[in-house]
This record gives C-alpha cells, sequence and structure tokens, in this order.
C-alpha cells in the first residue's frame, strides 16, 4: 500500500536507488515511475522536511523545455500559478554605466524567455507528485555508509545497518556529493573566495519582469523578478562583507541594499530571511561507474550566473531515465556499461562548454582592474549591437526544444 511505504517500509532489492530527495533526484524518480521498475529514495532528512521544504533563498531558472517535462511528470500541477513568475527579458550590466545588453523576448518565438519558482516550492511539488507514484518508495532520516559494485549487483548499507541490493545506485545529492565521495569519484572544485546571500525584497520602481545580472565594481548583484511586485536579490561579495549584510538590522539593511542597487529601484523593503551560499562549482571528472551515476549537482555544480543548473540536471535525469526505460522494455541490464557509457558522453558534451565559458566571464567581470574593465565594456557593447548574438542568447535561455 502505498500509505505503509511512506512510513518507512524497506525494500531490500530495487532496481534503481536514488541517493537524495532534493528537486534532481525527485524528478529522476518520477521519470521512471512508469517504467515497471521499482525505485526508492534515499534521503538523510526528516519527511516533513521533504515534503514542507522550508525557504532557502534560491529562486530556480525554469527553461521551457524544463517546464514541458515537469508537466509531463505531473509536478508542473502541483505548483499555485501565483509561484511562478514569467521570465520577459534579461539584462547585463557593467560598472556605473546606464546602458545594459537587454536580451529580449521578442527575439525568440515565446511570450517569455522562461520562468521562476522558488527551490523550496519545485521541492514541495515533486515531492507531492512522487508520493502519488506506487512504485516509488521513500525512505526518509537514512544516510549511506557504504557501497560495493561488482558485474551484477550495487549494495548499500545504511548508517542504521539495514543493506539494499540495486540494479543502479544514482546519486543526486549535492555538489559536495557524499555518495560520490565513497564511489571513489573526485571531481574538480573552484571556490571563488566569495558568497552569495539571498532574500526576496519588495521595490517601488516595476521590474517588468526582467532580470538584471549587474557587474558593478566591487560585487556582482543579481534581480530575478517574481510576482507581486517583489524580486529575488542576490548579492555576491567577499565572505566578511555577506556575514555584515546578514547581520544588519533591517532598516539599515534596507537602506544599504537599496544604496547598492544604486536607487534603481526606488525603496526597497525585505520580505523574506535571509541566506548565505559560498561560490562554489563542481565538475565530477567522470559521472558513471560500475552500476553507479551521477546527476544533478552531483554530476554538474554550475556557477548561478548560467541561471541553467536544474534546466542541465533536468536534461541529464531525462537522458539517463529515458535509456534506463528502454533498456527494462527490452529486458535488457538498466546499468550496462554501454548504457552508462552513452549518457556520460550526452551530459558531458551538453554541460562542459557552458560551465567553461562561464568560469571565464565570471573571472573577466569579477575583475576590477583596468584591463577587464575595458573588455567588460567592450564586450558589452559589441553585443549589444549585434543581434545574432543577442537572439543566440536568448534561444540558449528559452531551450524550447
Amino acid at each position: 500500500m502505498i500509505g505503509d511505504k511512506w512510513m518507512g517500509k524497506i525494500m531490500q532489492n530495487v532496481d534503481v536507488l536514488i541517493v537524495g530527495a532534493g528537486p534532481s533526484g525527485l524528478c529522476f524518480a518520477q521519470m521512471l515511475a512508469n517504467s515497471g521498475l521499482r525505485i526508492t529514495v534515499l534521503e538523510k532528512q526528516h519527511e516533513d522536511a521533504i515534503a514542507n521544504p522550508a525557504f532557502d533563498g534560491r529562486e530556480i531558472a525554469i527553461t521551457h523545455r524544463s517546464a514541458r517535462l515537469m508537466r509531463e511528470l505531473g509536478i508542473w500541477q502541483h505548483i499555485e500559478e501565483s509561484a511562478i513568475s514569467p521570465l520577459r527579458d534579461a539584462k547585463v550590466l557593467n560598472g556605473g554605466a546606464l546602458n545594459a545588453m537587454v536580451i529580449d523576448h521578442r527575439d525568440t518565438a515565446q511570450p517569455e524567455l522562461g520562468y521562476l519558482i522558488s527551490n523550496c516550492v519545485i521541492r514541495k511539488a515533486a515531492y507531492a507528485a512522487v508520493k502519488a507514484s506506487p512504485s516509488i518508495t521513500l525512505m526518509p532520516n537514512v544516510t549511506i555508509s557504504q557501497i560495493t559494485t561488482d558485474e551484477h549487483k550495487a549494495r548499500v548499507t545504511l548508517n542504521n545497518g539495514q543493506r539494499i541490493e540495486a540494479q543502479l545506485v544514482v546519486a543526486a545529492d549535492n555538489r559536495f556529493s557524499e555518495t560520490r565521495r565513497l564511489m571513489g569519484i573526485s571531481a574538480s572544485m573552484h571556490d571563488f573566495g566569495k558568497t552569495m546571500m539571498v532574500c526576496v525584497m519588495a521595490h517601488a520602481i516595476d521590474h517588468q519582469h526582467t532580470a538584471w545580472e549587474w557587474f558593478d565594481y566591487g560585487q556582482t548583484l543579481a534581480l530575478l523578478p517574481m510576482q507581486g511586485g517583489k524580486s529575488s536579490v542576490v548579492i555576491t561579495l567577499p565572505p566578511r562583507e555577506i556575514a555584515r549584510l546578514m547581520a544588519m538590522p533591517e532598516e539599515i539593511f534596507n537602506a544599504e541594499i537599496e544604496q547598492r542597487f544604486g536607487n534603481r529601484l526606488g525603496q526597497m523593503r525585505l520580505v523574506s530571511t535571509r541566506h548565505a551560499y559560498p561560490l562554489v562549482t563542481v565538475y565530477s571528472d567522470r559521472f558513471v561507474a560500475q552500476r553507479f551515476a551521477l546527476i544533478g549537482d552531483a554530476a554538474v555544480g554550475m556557477h548561478p550566473v548560467t541561471a541553467h543548473g536544474f534546466n542541465f540536471a533536468l536534461r541529464g535525469a531525462d537522458n539517463l531515465a529515458t535509456a534506463i526505460k528502454k533498456a527494462a522494455q527490452q529486458n535488457a541490464d538498466i546499468a550496462s556499461t554501454g548504457l552508462l557509457s552513452a549518457y556520460e558522453k550526452f551530459h558531458q558534451r551538453a554541460t562542459r562548454p557552458l560551465f567553461m565559458a562561464t568560469h571565464a566571464i565570471a573571472k573577466i567581470y569579477s575583475n576590477d582592474r583596468l584591463p577587464a574593465r575595458i573588455i567588460r565594456s567592450a564586450s558589452l557593447r559589441i553585443g549589444s549591437h549585434l543581434p545574432p548574438f543577442k537572439r543566440a542568447m536568448a534561444n540558449m535561455l528559452t531551450d524550447v526544444r
């Protein structure tokens, strides 16, 4: 019965064992829901934290492709319309210049570039969809203490001593994945030495559903438009400065954020809690091992400037799930070396170019020395006057394929 499984019933033998009940892990589980396979999702948090995730400050950019996938998975239907903010346009600003490079939705065939949805809202909707799937079992409040694999099975031992055998283990925990480490897979990490503070602020001047990426001198600011005259504000600074902002009384904080945004949004008022995250990107050196695969941030932890982290996670998960379902239909091995290798090559081709390009852009646009300032200014000016470039950027953000 469905009710039994959500109270902690344990399946000793499963087909696919997913580690991590975040958005990527739950979406991947739902992709396999009608495959006839037995799916179990492990999560270290208590179930209430999965069912009713707390606000964490993060707003997720959703492309049209990702929105279509979420509708097909029955996840989008669990999200209230008021929680979905259309992202019509985007602008990139540099330093104190008043002009910006605008990426316009009119350069595409869509009424908007995409959508913005809070991470906690996506998590709650994905949980609701997965909970209704009888082939998926959730095991909350557990962690993995050991994992071994051979040509026939993957064997996992939990912190409570219980053991599970699976044909395939998929890690979807986070960019600092403990499961990845247990499998001996290394990852290339880059610590930018900065911290991001995120919060929601109401402001007097209408954002017109336009996102900002402002590479100001000494700071990077982002504005993600939300419904109701509010925006998600992202400020990237050295950790010590972020700590000061986090501890600042609300009225003083409001005034400082107004000033940091050059008063371009008028009066600004904090309407949420504040959250801080270290700016660290991760690219796993391998995405697969014997009867094991990485998806989501466990495979690629993108720089937030791309706004594509979750979209890449969904694309990779969809590719892997499609291959698994095809193998299952043919009574073939769902974790064969060929299947996993094909997924790895696909996901590397899809993610590595933008991951590398983002690092180069981030280094140039966070460098305040004169040569970098000249390059920054010139590149934005040239980009603003190249319609093909702007259309390409708009189509990449829209991703309607």
